[in-house]
């Protein structure tokens, strides 16, 4: 970022620009505009552009080891003899222009009159062909080359026979047997050096700011080119005083007073060069934020054209995602060896995306499938790799920081890809990820087909709903998998107890039944097993629980088990899938319909991928969650063919009787003869049986229980459908019982569960 001699005279001249008084004052206070019209005056570049930063480190590299603070002994003196001197190559000296500022310097510093702002205005005049940041590093190398001898010669008159003589001849002797006096001043002249490298390296840093993102009438690039000068200026001014101060170190013979008096005006410039540098460093960071914004936009549009190119494969895409810059991103998780993207080129890639607070049962449901798909084949059909989504506050250490250790825990356990750690993910594919597939929190397995297209936003549900079933994951899958599909019991429980699914074969009866009322448990199960063996029906009835399991479920399950009521799921794995899948049918449900209603993915659709599968798990627990019925609106529009979807209204009835803690329970014979009912009017009906017992041996017991069931079928009900709040935002719900429009309101809840 040069700065041209237009620019900077232009915004000096505006020294009341609104919202920059304060800084202004700070840094034109005792400079009147005379003095500041003599600063621009001497500005005059050729356009030359000279990198500066490796000379600059060859100053700073001098001007550190030549500071004094006390007399250097000979064994200090070795120990530095013995430090490796840095080598650098191929740096523009410019001697000769290092050589005539030395000489200027020290000879306008010798003199009885000294007028720092006249050789401050000299030098810059000198240099006037020079940027500013050059300028500012010549004249720093002049003050190292000066400093430099004097420094050796302090270090060496000890040990070096030259060194000594050339102490004598310049009567260094106060510095060395006069330590009390002259510390406070070398101290002082230390501080000062420290204070002009600072401001060095940030008017350096400016300059190296890439000037196609800071235009010249950016409000950041105008409030630069004003500092700047001013910082040159007063850093000139500095080694000014340095100068004279080590200048008159020859052959002193001063008192204190005047020892006292010449260290506090070094540390009232060390003190105003400070200011300069906060300033400074605050408005390199506005500009770097600046910039930042700038290229992060520019690389977030960049992937967004990625995406909706077509490639040949999907290396482009998986390179932008897993960092092109490194050969090995990734490591097997079958081997744990480095291995590159190439490994999945043209190939089915199913990203997991998700943070590192992946429940234990995602985690754990999720690896099942994955190894029961793959099991014994030589070649898969598809790959998974995780996707990490970890804000970065602070570098990598999965020794350190607890997400890190979360994060290497659970790669510990993935059997696919994942990456080498969390910080190979760009913060352009984060905000990707989050914006365009609406991440939050909660997983999502977007798919990519063989070119690098996303052909799922989001498979989730139809791995929870299908398993491998659902290759090759793609929305086509999942319309047709759906259109294969009729309420069953098969479908409910899917393969999560194997025993179910024998009972069925075996034709025998089947009761699912979940809820929390222990009262209500003793009576079903006792009533259901004496009409059971009444009639003389195989029965087995399964206790389902709820979806949020805490401690009164396990307390349910606890009394189950001691008094034998029924079956039950000792594995609480179990029973978090069982309604996951029914949610994610639900889901997956909805968005077909909202699709064919034209309202997909726009106004009140369900936007597929957003924050992932809407699972209730122990980690995102129903209890923080938002009643979502139907339309906010009151209106009466439902997606087309929803009211005859008997497996969407069938599924609702399931998740509103968990929602509203209402006992339910579904009764099967075989796999497609099922009852489903509120647990309270079912608990009644089968307490007359007595009143319709005849008709089961005409009719079959399901036949006699349904028809026995119609008069408690009323108008009155109360119906609620709780869902997570950061699951996907289904805008409109039916009513399973009567098929209108639900209302929408937010519940906040605490469960204190004893």
């Amino acid at each position: 970022m040069a700065l041209t001699p237009g620019a900077a005279t232009g915004t000096m001249a505006h020294t009341h620009k609104p919202g920059m008084r304060g800084e202004r004052h700070m840094f034109s206070s005792s400079d009147d505009s005379i003095m500041m019209k003599q600063i621009e005056a001497t500005h005059s570049p050729d356009g030359r552009d000279i990198d500066v930063r490796p000379l600059m480190r060859v100053v700073e590299d001098a001007l550190r080891r030549a500071t004094p603070i006390t007399v250097i002994t000979p064994q200090a003196s070795n120990e530095l003899l013995e430090d490796k001197v840095h080598q650098i190559d191929s740096v523009e000296l410019l001697p000769y222009t290092i050589h005539k500022i030395a000489s200027e310097i020290t000879y306008k510093c010798s003199g009885t009159s000294k007028d720092a702002h006249a050789t401050a205005i000299g030098i810059l005049h000198m240099l006037s062909t020079f940027n500013w940041d050059a300028k500012v590093v010549l004249v720093m190398a002049a003050f190292a080359v000066n400093y430099g001898q004097f420094g050796l010669t302090v270090q060496l008159h000890h040990t070096n026979p030259l060194a000594k003589s050339i102490a004598v001849l310049k009567q260094l002797n106060d510095i060395f047997e006069n330590t009390d006096i002259t510390k406070p001043r070398l101290e002082a002249v230390n501080s000062l050096v420290k204070a002009m490298l600072d401001v060095t390296w940030c008017i350096i840093k400016f300059n190296e700011l890439p000037p196609e993102y800071l235009g010249a009438e950016s409000p950041e690039t105008k409030v630069a080119l004003t500092y700047i000068p001013t910082a040159v200026y007063w850093t000139i001014r500095s080694i000014i005083s340095c100068e004279s101060q080590i200048t008159g170190l020859i052959g002193t013979g001063r008192d204190n007073t005047t020892f006292a008096t010449e260290a506090w005006e070094l540390s009232s410039l060390a003190h105003k060069l400070n200011s300069m540098h906060a300033h400074l460093t605050k408005q390199l960071n506005q500009c770097r934020r600046h910039i930042e914004e700038k290229q992060q936009s520019e690389a977030y549009q960049a992937l967004v054209r990625l995406f909706e190119t077509v490639h040949i494969d999907n290396m482009k895409i998986l390179r932008a995602l897993f960092c092109s810059k490194h050969e090995n991103p990734l490591i097997d998780g079958t081997t744990k060896n480095s291995v590159g993207v190439d490994m999945l080129q043209r190939k089915i890639v199913l990203l997991f995306v998700s943070d590192v607070d992946i429940s234990n049962e995602e985690l754990f449901v999720l690896i099942q499938i994955y190894n029961d798909t793959h099991g014994g084949q030589l070649e898969r059909r598809f790959e998974v790799v995780w996707l990490p989504i970890v804000d970065r506050h602070h570098p990598w250490d999965a020794k350190k920081y607890a997400a890190d250790k979360r994060y290497n825990r659970l790669a510990s356990n993935m059997p696919w890809y994942y990456p080498n750690n969390p910080s190979l993910i760009d913060p352009t594919v984060v905000r990707y990820v989050r914006h365009a597939w609406r991440f939050d929190k909660k997983p999502l397995l977007v798919v990519l087909d063989p070119q690098g297209k996303v052909v799922s936003p989001n498979a989730l549900h139809m791995m929870w709903i299908w398993g491998s079933l659902a290759f090759p994951f793609t929305s086509a899958r999942e319309e047709a998998l759906w259109k294969e599909e009729t309420w069953r019991l098969e479908l409910i429980v899917d393969e999560i107890d194997p025993a179910i699914i024998q009972a069925i074969q075996d034709e025998r009866f089947v009761c699912l039944y979940g809820g929390e009322d222990i009262k209500w448990i003793k009576q079903f199960t006792a009533l259901l097993r004496r009409i059971a063996q009444d009639v003389k029906i195989p029965l087995e009835m399964v206790y389902v629980g709820k979806s949020n399991p805490k401690e009164r479920i396990k307390k349910v399950m606890s009394t189950i088990a001691a008094e034998k009521l029924s079956s039950y799921w000792k594995d609480p794995t179990m029973v978090w899938f069982f309604w996951v899948r029914l949610e994610s049918m639900l889901h997956s449900k909805m968005q077909l319909h909202e699709k064919s209603s034209g309202n997909f993915p726009g106004h009140g659709a369900i936007v597929p991928g957003h924050q992932g599968n809407g699972g209730i798990s122990p980690s995102n627990p129903v209890h923080g969650g938002a009643i979502v019925p139907g339309n906010p609106n009151g209106s009466p529009k439902v997606p087309n063919g929803l009211e005859n979807d008997k497996i969407l209204l069938e599924i609702m009835s399931l998740l509103s009787y968990d929602s509203g803690g209402h006992p339910w329970a579904v009764i099967s014979h075989g796999s497609l003869d099922l009852v489903r009912y509120d647990g309270k009017k079912l608990l009644e009906c089968l307490g007359q049986f007595d009143t319709w017992k005849d008709n089961v041996e005409l009719e079959g017991f399901l036949p006699a229980l349904r028809g026995a069931l119609e008069p408690y079928h009323t108008h009155e009900h109360c119906t609620k459908l709780i869902l997570p709040g950061d699951a996907n935002p289904i805008e409109r719900v039916v009513c399973a019982e009567c098929q209108k429009p639900m209302e929408k309101f937010v519940l906040y809840q605490c469960c204190n569960d004893d």
